[in-house]
């Protein structure tokens, strides 16, 4: 069917298709260029995906809403703390809970070509929105960072006794930052005698590291394999590579200058294996409400898979382009020449089934966004698979993608049907698209063994969310009483067993070897102190990968998995079977005693608290388009916010509202008083309109209307809300 393409026509119509055209242009001009399919294919087998799955799509979604309200209808008929027998016996009655009736093996990961990075490697990784070309640049070249730069930037060394940071070098808060370095290299890769600190100088000899130390004696490491080799040559390197618990860790080397950190031997900087993958996020943490802002985040993907995506930051008023790193070369020890990833990996992170886009329609009806993230996405992946971009991604031959917002096996086995669709639409090989299952809805967690056996040829990644999964709860159980304040949300006895469920599931699925089990994000990316003290539990808890918010990040929670052997924890824990359903199952309600307790002061604290956070982070979304931003609480401390910390915000609001803890004009007053100190919070931005005193704008209004419809919205969801209000604000702008 020939298209109705014309140089001035907003849209294109073919094949029952209405697509927007700046998103046809995309596709014909650029991303199906050199992909073996034409613009014309490429619409046509989208077309055909939809008409058969989208009735799927919206049976599914109707379905969540249906035992949503029968679990509405239990609550209301028993409030407060339910009979645990009786409760699961109910939600097994309704579909909720399903039993694990298919045979084990069926149940078990069988994923093949997956890459080292997920399979063998354990490490940080970082989630950044695709659709800021800078931000996912940066993400992907976080793969390798100086150590020497995140200890002297972050709080890890204490701003005191003289150590301070300023504008000039601090030699004091140098020999801090080395003797922290010293410290690590010494437990993660020891000398066979003496201590990294008594160093003088470093090179080779006979094929392995050579250290001499300040005492005359020559020595090598304690344990030999941990040598990797050198850069440059072995007479002279001007790197040394090290290896341990799979990461590397390398030493830069002076070539016997004097160095201008305190002069440590010959050695000028000392760079960690961080950021070992990426989640390129098309979702939560991205703004994207139309054909235009879907084009960006598609045309930046694009341009990581063909290597050639490019941004330009000014930075002390100089200019400065980005660029995708190139590989490392070095030698092994025997000389050798060897090759390491300058890059990440990139997973991709699709838009959850409930999005639907008028982008494209198909017969007048919006298309579930998803599918279209699927088509798009893969078909830009086609170049990496066939090698024709300027770097590889995936070795394997596998393409990642993340799928959030899930609710049960049906839902995974729904993707999975749509990604062998994608498959033999693009000419790829079955099971080509790897499926990254976020486990952050609770019919999910309870059913969490089959999500795995519904895609138990492509699982390669499982993950926790705390805030999505708190969201979650709060919404599924609103009918049953008013909820713990937030920050007892955290000591809960359900999110307790839901981290470890996770893991313990996951490795008896046999996820071990085969996928990452994964951890949510450190939300203060300015408190990495605090980081490094708790954030070492995830890997002890059998997580072979957590979330970082920035690069520095990265580089300094990659020093965990040098202190836990991640896949030696798995091997531990494999043994543990997962904790009974009792504790998943245990509403998170507050007890009458501590409700009758509160003071009128700690509500209107809770209050104000979900009030300002919600505000400072749905002005940016709604006024500017920022769909991830660190957003000040009322301690002015920068907290990273997107979708997931409004959603949890918003429906704990919107349940202490509905249980009589707080009224509707408390709720208001309290937006008022909140959107003033988001305004002066924001002073500085030069493009910010403040809320008040009016506080008639369209992210005031949205903010409100997040929290009075919270209680209906679908899961709590808050797209409907975001989207509507951002595009009228583009709309305006016009």
């Amino acid at each position: 069917m020939p298209s109705t393409r014309q140089p001035n026509s907003p849209r294109v119509a073919l094949h029952g298709l209405s697509i927007a055209r700046v998103l046809y242009d995309l596709i014909a001009d650029e991303i199906a260029l050199g992909s073996g399919l034409d613009a014309d294919a490429f619409w046509r087998q989208l077309a055909a995906i939809v008409d058969e799955l989208a009735p799927k799509n919206r049976a599914l979604l109707d379905k969540r809403d249906a035992l949503q309200r029968k679990i509405d209808a239990w609550h209301r008929a028993h409030p407060g703390p339910s009979s645990l027998p009786a409760y699961k016996k109910f939600l097994t009655e309704i579909g909720y809970l399903t039993a694990d009736t298919d045979a084990p093996a069926a149940q078990t990961a069988q994923t093949a070509n997956v890459d080292a990075e997920i399979a063998r490697i354990a490490g940080p990784q970082l989630v950044v929105p695709v659709d800021n070309a800078r931000y996912a640049l940066n993400a992907a070249n976080a793969r390798w960072g100086s150590l020497y730069d995140a200890l002297y930037g972050s709080d890890v060394i204490p701003d005191a006794a003289g150590r301070e940071r300023g504008a000039q070098y601090n030699p004091a808060r140098g020999r801090s930052v080395i003797k922290y370095v010293q410290d690590f290299l010494d437990a993660a890769v020891p000398l066979a005698n003496g201590r990294y600190a008594e160093a003088e100088y470093v090179q080779t000899r006979d094929g392995q590291l050579n250290v001499r130390l300040r005492d005359g004696r020559n020595t090598g490491l304690r344990t030999r394999e941990c040598y990797a080799g050198f850069a440059g040559t072995a007479d002279a390197p001007t790197a040394i590579l090290l290896r341990h618990n799979d990461l590397h860790i390398e030493l830069r080397l002076t070539g016997g200058e004097p160095t201008d950190r305190g002069n440590w031997a010959n050695i000028r900087d000392v760079r960690l294996e961080s950021a070992v993958t990426v989640i390129m996020d098309c979702e939560d943490s991205v703004a994207a409400v139309d054909a235009e802002d879907k084009t960006r985040v598609y045309r930046n993907w694009h341009g990581l898979m063909r290597g050639d995506l490019t941004a330009s930051v000014e930075k002390n008023g100089k200019i400065i382009n980005r660029a995708l790193r190139p590989d490392m070369e070095y030698s092994d020890p025997n000389g050798a020449p060897q090759a390491l990833r300058g890059r990440a990996l990139m997973f991709i992170r699709h838009v959850g089934m409930h999005m639907y886009t008028d982008a494209v329609q198909y017969h007048g009806r919006d298309i579930p966004e998803t599918f279209l993230d699927a088509m798009v996405t893969a078909l830009s992946a086609k170049l990496d698979l066939h090698g024709a971009g300027k770097f590889r991604n995936s070795r394997r031959g596998s393409v990642y993608i993340v799928k959030p917002k899930m609710h049960g096996a049906e839902e995974v086995a729904a993707a999975n049907e749509l990604f062998a669709y994608v498959e033999r639409a693009l000419d790829l090989e079955p099971n080509t698209l790897k499926l990254g299952i976020m486990d952050e809805e609770r019919r999910t967690t309870l059913n969490l063994r089959a999500c795995i056996g519904a895609a138990h040829r492509r699982v390669v990644f499982i993950n926790t969310g705390f805030l999505d999964r708190t969201g979650d709860e709060i919404h599924t159980c609103m009918e049953a009483g008013a909820v713990l304040p937030k920050n007892k949300m955290k000591t809960a006895t359900w999110l307790r067993a839901y981290e470890d469920w996770n893991v313990a599931v996951g490795l008896a699925a046999g996820l071990a070897g085969r996928a990452q089990i994964g951890k949510g994000m450190w939300a203060a990316p300015d408190n990495m102190a605090k980081m490094m003290e708790e954030k070492i539990a995830q890997p002890r808890a059998g997580a072979n990968t957590a979330w970082v918010p920035s690069p520095t990040a990265a580089t300094l929670h990659a020093l965990h998995y040098h202190q836990v052997n991640a896949r030696a924890r798995q091997h531990e824990l494999a043994a543990t079977p997962p904790a009974g359903e009792a504790d998943l199952l245990t509403i998170p309600l507050l007890p009458e005693a501590d409700r009758r307790a509160l003071t009128e002061t700690e509500i209107a604290r809770e209050l104000a608290g979900n009030a300002q956070s919600i505000l400072g982070y749905v002005v940016r979304w709604v006024n500017h388009g920022v769909g991830c931003s660190k957003v000040p609480d009322l301690n002015n401390t920068e907290l990273m916010e997107d979708r997931a910390t409004l959603r949890i915000a918003s429906q704990h609001i919107a349940n202490w509202l509905h249980h009589g803890l707080i009224s509707e004009s408390q709720v208001r007053e309290t937006f008022r008083g909140m959107a003033a100190v988001v305004d002066r919070q924001n002073a500085a931005a030069a493009d910010y309109q403040n809320m008040a005193p009016q506080c008639d704008g369209a992210a005031f209004s949205a903010a409100l209307e997040l929290v009075f419809t919270g209680r209906a919205a679908a899961n709590g969801y808050t797209e409907t809300v975001l989207h509507r209000h951002r595009r009228a604000v583009k709309a305006a702008a016009q």
